[in-house]
């Protein structure tokens, strides 16, 4: 397996310098939002799924690993699975009035 520690250096492959400093690259959202100033719109879906229903969480700011989190939790309360992919949190079936009630409960705006 390909080790993935060097995945954040920028523009350098190689350097033979022993002095020199390779640049990081910093995380997109290093802080988040807080829960009472974010507006998460939810949705439900039916195209492109195979006639399959899903609800959709979209608008949160802030880290992914975070987001995982928060649909970790609502894909728990509802009792169904998902996926969070693509800055969208994915929830199985029509669970929109659920799901709103559940993420005004955690703090957030929800529509």
């Amino acid at each position: 397996m390909k080790s993935n520690k060097n995945k954040n250096l920028l523009g350098v492959v190689y350097s033979t310098n022993p002095e020199f400093n390779y640049e990081k690259t910093q995380d997109t959202f290093s802080n988040t939002v807080p829960n009472k100033q974010q507006m998460l719109h939810v949705r439900i879906e039916k195209h492109h799924r195979g006639g399959k229903t899903v609800t959709i969480v979209e608008g949160f700011i802030g880290p992914e690993k975070e987001m995982d989190e928060l649909g970790r939790t609502l894909k728990t309360k509802c009792g169904v699975g998902g996926s969070v992919k693509d800055g969208l949190i994915l929830i199985q079936g029509e669970q929109k009035d659920k799901i709103i009630n559940l993420l005004q409960e955690l703090g957030y705006k929800a529509r």
